[in-house]
């Protein structure tokens, strides 16, 4: 069983940093150098990204067992999810991540991202889910949450801030980015078990058993929370977090 503490710092940066509009590549880079911990195996980072998929469905099982009320709001988030697909594929096909420096990457765009949620968050809105997820936002949404394809951006942090650009409140823009994190989720989960049954290692052990439960736990108490903060505050907290953390990296790099 691989270290113990691995499994629990795993579980929880995935658990709270897929759905705070922070950047989990952000602080693994920091983690890895606070602590030494090297880059994570495949198999436990897909089972802490099933434990969020299993999270946010079972927070929101009410929506979606009732498919059939809700079913033009699923197929538009499998339509806003397309963008995200399809770079993503164009992405890896090309390789073009290889040469970019990744932790500048990360240091600067968790930064500049953090900025311009704070600007995104100072528009008054009046939108909602229920009468204003139009075909139009849901494909603008997409192509926003396309750019967490970049290091550091965040997919929640940027689904938020293209919804709060477009007037949606802060507990919907929230909601918005929680529902579009399934087919993401989904789709990490799917493709990194076929990369794993394709290598022939072994899809169960305890360590993964272990992160999906700390995953599944604290992807659900960062929902729950998150849901409960907006409804009193805004960004600002976060967006002063993520400049610090922002700072730090860059910092690092060039000090």
């Amino acid at each position: 069983m691989e270290n113990i503490f691995h499994v629990i710092i795993i579980s929880v940066v995935q658990g709270v940093t897929e759905f705070l509009p922070i950047s989990s590549s952000a602080h693994l880079y920091l983690l890895s150098n606070l602590f030494g911990l090297e880059e994570e195996g495949l198999l436990l980072n897909i089972s802490a990204h099933i434990g969020s998929l299993l999270a946010v469905v079972f927070y929101f099982k009410k929506e979606i067992l009732n498919f059939g009320k809700n079913q033009k709001l699923f197929f538009k988030i499998l339509l806003g999810s397309m963008p995200l697909f399809l770079f993503g594929y164009f992405i890896i096909y090309y390789n073009l991540m290889a040469n970019i420096d990744l932790y500048k990457v990360i240091g600067w765009s968790t930064l500049v991202f953090g900025l311009i949620l704070y600007f995104a968050d100072r528009f008054k809105t009046n939108l909602n889910i229920q009468k204003n997820f139009t075909i139009k936002n849901v494909v603008i949404i997409g192509f926003f949450q396309s750019l967490a394809l970049i290091p550091g951006v965040s997919r929640s942090g940027i689904v938020m801030t293209a919804a709060r650009i477009l007037k949606f409140n802060r507990i919907d823009a929230a909601k918005i980015s929680f529902f579009m994190s399934i087919p993401a989720l989904a789709g990490t989960g799917f493709f990194g078990i076929y990369a794993l049954f394709t290598q022939n290692n072994s899809l169960i052990t305890l360590s993964s058993i272990l992160t999906i439960f700390l995953s599944f736990l604290f992807s659900y108490l960062t929902i729950k929370y998150l849901l409960v903060y907006l409804k009193k505050f805004n960004f600002n907290l976060i967006v002063v977090y993520r400049t610090f953390i922002g700072l730090v990296i860059i910092s690092l790099i060039y000090l």
